[in-house]
């Protein structure tokens, strides 16, 4: 009797799953706006590079730029449910990061005048599917779904009730037609934020409404010329900042920072630049070499800023280090990579400085 009423109870459960599953119908997001690329010439949709840089620029870079950091799906809805399908190019792991932030996706909503999020994405591995978010009212609203910031996406589709419609967005936000690139490090490409739109350019685009591409490449931020090439062709850009201390020399640093700048001012005679120091990291204030490093290329970075000011450029700008992610110790993950409390420390004060800049 306990047998065929535990077989019963299978198929009760098999049909109710099967009922729910057909009750979704997935769309590929390639239908959708795809908003942070620097350029469309990529090999693939989800990717951060064109493909004339792949035999030009560094391997590390070029891989890095498989990476999906900064890129999101743009639709509108009235589905009482959202759910993706997604399949991650590397399954990639790191003891610092949450597979989330890895590799999940987060998705928001627009509310009368502003992001809310809604829920992430949560991932089980290389190929995925959830329901994001469900027993919602069945009314139209705006989303944006980020992608992954340390994994590239081979393939993405966005789920909505069988009755319900889904749509290219109607609201032109974030607007895309003055973006702010943004060039840096693996805290520029967003590690460790526990999801997706926890990363900085990310908090920067909900917060201006405004397209940020992410240029940050994870342990590469060299000052590679190839990069400030392709930055500089972005003529429509509004405001270009520059994050790459912790991946620098102090060699590089001052062989390599004028002529970065110079390639996006010769392109860019009138877009205002930013230089970005780098934050005191916490441990730096016991381990007293690191301490000594960072400052000692913080001293140089503000020199290199000096010389160009000197030489008569008005649109340039500085954000030195001071409290950009508090002076708690709380801010980080490992002592250098950013936790989610890190990331809105660092955003407010880029936002607070792009309030002072008279972008476009």
């Amino acid at each position: 009797m306990n047998r065929i009423i535990f077989t019963l109870l299978a198929i009760i459960l098999y049909l109710d799953t099967s009922q729910i599953r057909a009750q979704t119908a997935y769309y590929d997001a390639d239908q959708f706006p795809l908003i942070g690329k620097a350029s469309d010439e990529t090999e693939t949709r989800y990717e951060r590079l064109p493909a004339y840089l792949k035999d030009a620029c560094r391997p590390p870079v070029w891989d890095l730029g498989k990476n999906t950091s900064g890129l999101a799906i743009r639709f509108r809805t009235n589905s009482t449910a959202i759910s993706a399908k997604w399949e991650v190019a590397g399954d990639n792991r790191m003891n610092h990061m949450t597979e989330t932030g890895i590799k999940g996706v987060d998705l928001y909503t627009w509310e009368g005048y502003h992001w809310q999020p809604v829920k992430a994405g949560l991932p089980s591995g290389k190929v995925n599917e959830q329901t994001i978010i469900s027993n919602m009212t069945s009314q139209e609203r705006e989303y944006m779904l980020f992608l992954p910031l340390y994994d590239g996406v081979v393939s993405l589709s966005v789920g909505v009730d069988s009755s319900a419609y889904i749509k290219k967005p109607a609201l032109p936000y974030p607007d895309t037609t003055h973006p702010i690139l943004v060039y840096g490090t693996s805290i520029t490409q967003g590690g460790c934020a526990t999801r997706p739109g926890m990363s900085y350019t990310n908090i920067l685009a909900r917060r201006l409404n405004r397209e940020v591409i992410n240029l940050g490449f994870s342990g590469n931020g060299q000052l590679d010329y190839e990069i400030a090439e392709l930055m500089a062709t972005r003529r429509d850009a509004s405001l270009f900042i520059l994050d790459f201390i912790p991946n620098v020399n102090a060699k590089q640093l001052t062989e390599k920072t004028k002529p970065f700048f110079d390639i996006l001012r010769k392109a860019n005679p009138e877009t205002p630049i930013l230089f970005v120091e780098t934050v005191i990291f916490p441990h730096s204030y016991y381990d007293k070499n690191i301490y000594g490093v960072i400052t000692e290329k913080n001293r140089l970075l503000r020199e290199e800023y000096e010389k160009i000011k000197r030489e008569g450029d008005k649109n340039i700008y500085y954000l030195a280090n001071d409290e950009l992610i508090g002076n708690d110790g709380e801010a980080t993950v490992d002592g250098i990579h950013f936790t989610d409390l890190g990331f809105l420390r660092f955003s407010d004060k880029l936002h607070d400085t792009i309030q002072h800049i008279n972008i476009q």
